[in-house]
């Protein structure tokens, strides 16, 4: 399974008002395990940016007066998460940037779920959290994603953190860090139901995702359970034992 943890940044909240993106951030998962590969750019959004906007980010329209206009990078971009599941914090406020930009330059597949999957953590996180605080950071506090290092919200670091905080999220503390194996070696399964969004499949080690490892008992181990089971019985407490 390959994912792709992304977020962007933007001029403002609303492409009703004419807001632009002005960066994105991609991290590549392979079968939960971060391969080490990114697509990160600034964009010129042809247009100011909030005041509002730069309390959060801290990127200002001289700062991206010489990067490149999404329509320059939009390529590339379809090209790096083709075929992915997208993972993304409050997806539809991303998604919806993205399809408005590619409406922007009349790009012939305009719709994210023309080209991958999506997958919302957010909804995710609300699914395992009901009624608590599912923001990004609260995430990384429950699950002890160290975010000290961000000083103000950017695209990559914050792609980082969530893809760190979705894999302690779905299970996979051994996946957390950046793995020495072969992307296509394999990893333990996603135990959580994913929410996605009409698209093509994306690609997979077989017919349900990879494979999950099974380690059975050793003879001596499985004398040793039965001998404990034998001492609990006959203290009457083995209230699972139905033999």
């Amino acid at each position: 399974m390959r994912q792709i943890v992304l977020d962007t940044e933007t001029t403002g909240l609303s492409t009703k008002h004419g807001h632009r993106i002005i960066e994105i951030g991609c991290i590549e998962m392979v079968n939960r395990r971060i391969t080490g590969r990114e697509f990160h750019r600034f964009l010129n959004p042809e247009r100011d940016v909030d005041d509002g906007a730069v309390a959060v980010h801290g990127i200002t329209r001289e700062q991206l007066e010489t990067e490149p206009f999404f329509r320059d990078v939009a390529d590339e971009f379809l090209d790096f998460v083709r075929d992915a599941e997208l993972v993304i914090h409050n997806a539809e406020f991303d998604v919806g940037f993205l399809e408005h930009e590619l409406r922007l330059m009349e790009h012939p597949k305009p719709r994210i779920a023309d080209h991958c999957l999506v997958l919302d953590t957010l909804s995710l996180a609300r699914e395992i959290h009901p009624g608590q605080r599912n923001s990004l950071d609260a995430l990384c506090k429950r699950y002890e994603v160290d975010a000290s290092k961000r000083d103000v919200h950017g695209a990559l670091i914050d792609a980082e953190l969530l893809a760190r905080a979705y894999l302690a999220m779905t299970g996979g503390q051994s996946s957390l860090m950046l793995d020495d194996e072969e992307p296509g070696a394999g990893g333990p399964s996603d135990p959580n139901p994913r929410v996605a969004a009409n698209a093509a499949p994306a690609a997979q080690t077989g017919p349900h995702g990879p494979a999950t490892a099974v380690i059975r008992a050793t003879d001596d181990e499985a004398a040793a359970h039965e001998a404990l089971l034998e001492k609990i019985r006959k203290s009457g407490a083995c209230v699972w034992d139905f033999d």
